[in-house]
Parts: structure tokens; C-alpha cells; sequence
């Protein structure tokens, strides 16, 4: 599949960029290389590979949920530059 030089000012214009005439001729060859590439993956044999989302085996790093007690609010509002006795105080953004 070969890109034109229409299709790159329509991606062009959807993605809200000016691009210049010689913008526009560069993109479309470098393009057209990109999708040539792409195209040469479809004559890879897949057959009886398992989908996968990551090149890179990924294991996940986070830490089990554990209950454990709360910062005392005293300590959480302590830094606070507007407070109250149980909240932050902020502007009101939306009015009354």
C-alpha cells in the first residue's frame, strides 16, 4: 500500500498541522516507507503464536493492598495553607 500525497495533507489537516510543500513531499515518501514496513509483517507466519501485549515479558510490581491504619487528620491538614477542623479549604470554583 503506497500513501499519496493527499492522503498525508488529509492526516495533515486532521491532526491540525501546517505542513509545508516540502513537509509534505518528505512525509509522504517517509510514510509510505513506514507502512511498507508494516506491510512486510503481514508475510510473517503467526501461526500458533499467543497474542501478546508487550514485547517484553512484564510482571506486575505493585504490592498487595494491606489495610493499615490512616494518617491522623491533625497530620494530614498539619502543612494545609486554609483549614478548617476537618477539611482543606479552598476557593469555590463553581460559585455559591
Amino acid at each position: 500500500m503506497s500513501l499519496t500525497r493527499a492522503d498525508v495533507e488529509k492526516v495533515s489537516l486532521l491532526g491540525r498541522l501546517r505542513l509545508s510543500e516540502a513537509e509534505l513531499d518528505t512525509m509522504t515518501t517517509q510514510l509510505t516507507r513506514v507502512v511498507g514496513y508494516v506491510e512486510q509483517l503481514r508475510e510473517v507466519n503467526t501461526d500458533g503464536i499467543q497474542p501478546m501485549a508487550h514485547a517484553v515479558e512484564m510482571h506486575n510490581v505493585f504490592r498487595d493492598d494491606a489495610l493499615a491504619p490512616s494518617l491522623p487528620r491533625d497530620a494530614a491538614l498539619a502543612n494545609a495553607p486554609k483549614r478548617d477542623s476537618e477539611c482543606y479549604r479552598v476557593p469555590a470554583v463553581l460559585g455559591e
